[in-house]
């Protein structure tokens, strides 16, 4: 018999583990529930600064969307205590720190998208919002908000 994968070994057999929880830049908390929906706050990263166009490769604009999609699967581990109480991604929100002419915001976005998909098949293909900014906190290369649907 198969054994079943959660969501936490799969991050594992990737070779990625759920990093502690950056601690908020303001007066809000991390994530909020309504109903069976889950809104977190947006996420940035420490690892990344710049903006894509002129600092920041788009690989290494992958790497910062991935690794801040790592922060917010570990805001919604101490929320949920458990990645399998997730129904389902509903939908990303990413803010990309670009220059004025940088275009290529969803090649930077897919490092979340694809992790979410390759940590929880079908149930984390979602809706996306890819944008451009002028500047982000602390200089970050990207930010993440994501919406949930969770197991009430």
């Amino acid at each position: 018999m198969q054994k079943v994968q959660t969501p936490e070994s799969k991050l594992n057999e990737m070779g990625f583990m759920l990093p502690e929880i950056r601690p908020a830049v303001g007066n809000y908390v991390g994530c909020v529930r309504v109903g069976n929906l889950l809104f977190t706050a947006g996420q940035g990263v420490d690892e990344y600064h710049g903006k894509l166009g002129k600092d920041v490769s788009i690989e290494n604009g992958y790497k910062a969307a991935r690794q801040s999609m790592l922060n917010l699967l570990s805001v919604v581990k101490q929320e949920l205590g458990d990645l399998n109480k997730v129904k389902r991604v509903v939908k990303l929100l990413g803010f990309v720190n670009s220059t004025e002419d940088f275009i290529d915001q969803p090649k930077v976005m897919n490092g979340a998208s694809d992790l979410l998909v390759d940590v929880f098949g079908e149930k984390g293909k979602h809706a996306r919002s890819a944008v451009g900014m002028a500047q982000l906190p602390n200089n970050t290369t990207i930010e993440i908000e994501m919406i949930l649907e969770i197991e009430e």
